[in-house]
């Protein structure tokens, strides 16, 4: 085994111990809720962290895209939600395969992705499942209210070859709350909104099985109400800057970039090998996960980024400066962990400081 600071940079580094322990207690949270976790894995894009996943209790797994469901599945991962609408025919076959081997089901708003999907299933031994998504504020997909929701799910009820299983949300909007009281508020506004369209729809003769709802730091900070069945929260599996502080602390932060001081031009000015290409540009500009910068420093007083460029991270602070040495290597705790993960083919997983394996990211790139 070797020591993580004899790697190459950048690289991707998962503290193995930090990762089970997110892992565990979001498992321990849903055993308390009395409702199935599916997690949603475009924060990691892994197999071998989706089955360690189902391993400590997952139901089964969300992902985002037709490309990432193919690899988990032939990975081995047999009961996949795809949490997005699916529209066009080349992507029609591919669900259609996907539909033959494993349990799957798929996200639908509108009368047009049904009719495609009946076209493509309606001659199938098996029916394809769809969940109606909800939109509770987000601003995104999803049909605005209960009304809605029925129509569609009497176009469903009479397109052969397509199940309805029940209703999902992303209370994605939880991220930019004011505070944590703020969040938890929003948190339960959206559940009752998707309850409420879950009661509505079975009091008109409606079978609603699942009512899943999911984003990681409204499941983190709140709740989860009597009526709901299943969470999807992802980036509680390694969190990340914005996520830190969301719940206050960056003691779960898993994953974190390895990168180099290469130069230290002024007095101030700290440059990484670690920019865009190694963390990404992201910010979060309002908030409860607001995010200054462009990744944290981990253990050097939380000291941001304050520029990045393709492949330059740039720190501007005389302390910093004045600490680190060119050749030194620095973790960085990124802003949004799922699409860093995203930029890499491995992730080194670490444990007491030695690099005990190398998982493959096999869903990188696969965003169609």
């Amino acid at each position: 085994m070797r020591h993580y600071l004899e790697l190459d940079t950048p690289a991707l580094l998962v503290d193995k111990t930090i990762m089970e322990r997110n892992l565990q207690n979001m498992a321990e949270k849903a055993r308390r809720w009395g409702v199935a976790l599916r997690p949603h894995t475009k924060t990691h894009r892994t197999p071998e962290i989706a089955k360690l996943q189902v391993a400590m209790g997952a139901s089964g797994i969300t992902v985002a895209k037709v490309g990432e469901a193919e690899v988990m599945a032939a990975a081995g991962l047999s009961d996949i939600f795809i949490a997005n609408e699916v529209y066009g025919d080349a992507k029609m076959v591919r669900l259609r395969e996907l539909n033959r081997k494993i349990r799957i089901a798929v996200g639908v708003d509108n009368e047009e992705q049904v009719v495609s999907l009946s076209r493509f299933f309606a001659e199938e031994a098996r029916p394809i499942d769809v969940l109606i998504e909800i939109e509770t504020g987000e601003e995104r997909t999803g049909v605005l209210d209960a009304a809605a929701a029925l129509e569609l799910a009497k176009i469903i009820q009479r397109s052969p070859g397509v199940k309805l299983r029940g209703i999902f949300t992303h209370e994605g909007h939880t991220y930019g709350a004011a505070n944590q009281e703020a969040c938890r508020e929003l948190f339960r506004i959206s559940q009752e909104f998707t309850l409420d369209v879950a009661k509505y729809l079975r009091s008109r003769g409606i079978d609603i099985e699942v009512v899943s709802i999911g984003a990681t730091p409204s499941v983190m900070l709140g709740d989860v109400l009597p009526g709901i069945t299943e969470i999807r929260p992802g980036t509680y599996v390694f969190m990340d800057a914005a996520q830190a502080n969301a719940v206050g602390s960056y003691r779960d932060c898993a994953l974190t970039v390895l990168s180099t001081v290469i130069s230290k031009p002024t007095a101030e000015r700290v440059v990484l090998d670690a920019g865009g290409k190694a963390l990404t540009s992201f910010t979060r500009v309002r908030g409860i996960c607001e995010t200054r910068g462009y990744g944290v420093v981990k253990g050097l007083h939380e000291i941001r980024l304050a520029k990045v460029y393709d492949e330059h991270g740039v720190i501007l602070d005389k302390s910093a400066r004045e600490t680190l040495s060119i050749g030194q290597k620095v973790e960085i705790i990124p802003n949004h962990v799922c699409p860093t993960c995203n930029l890499y083919d491995t992730m080194h997983i670490i444990e007491n400081g030695q690099i005990i394996a190398e998982w493959p990211i096999l869903c990188r790139g696969k965003s169609q």
